[in-house]
């Protein structure tokens, strides 16, 4: 399945945060306002990429993620490292501290994330 385009991921983000829901019901918790026509014919091209499914509930269509989120995010954070960090992981992740404002919190849970995982058999930069 491809990637999405940034009004996909928002259409997406929308039957995450909400589920199943009709392309009215998606244009009033849209994070932005949207015409009918732009909406249904991104659901098309998501229903086509397999990233959606729909059923007809009486008259009208109802669109449900079929891609998982935490699927698409790891597939994203996959990409970013290997554009932008060379497919360093370390990269990325000294990035992202280094311009993000971590909270004491922050760095707890971080911590705790990496005595959990452990350390990877992974050699070198790339995965």
């Amino acid at each position: 399945m491809a990637l999405f385009t940034a009004g996909e991921l928002e259409v997406m983000q929308v039957l995450w945060d909400h589920g199943a829901l009709s392309p009215p019901q998606m244009q009033e918790r849209f994070p932005r306002p949207i015409h009918n026509a732009t909406l249904r014919s991104m659901l098309l091209v998501l229903l086509e990429k397999g990233h959606v499914t729909r059923h007809k509930i009486g008259r009208a269509y109802v669109y449900e993620a079929r891609t998982p989120q935490q699927n698409t995010l790891k597939k994203m954070v996959r990409r970013i490292t290997d554009v932008f960090c060379g497919g360093s992981p370390t990269a990325l992740i000294a990035q992202i501290i280094q311009s993000e404002k971590l909270s004491a919190d922050d760095i707890k849970e971080l911590q705790r994330v990496l005595k959990q995982t452990g350390p990877s058999t992974r050699k070198g930069n790339r995965r």
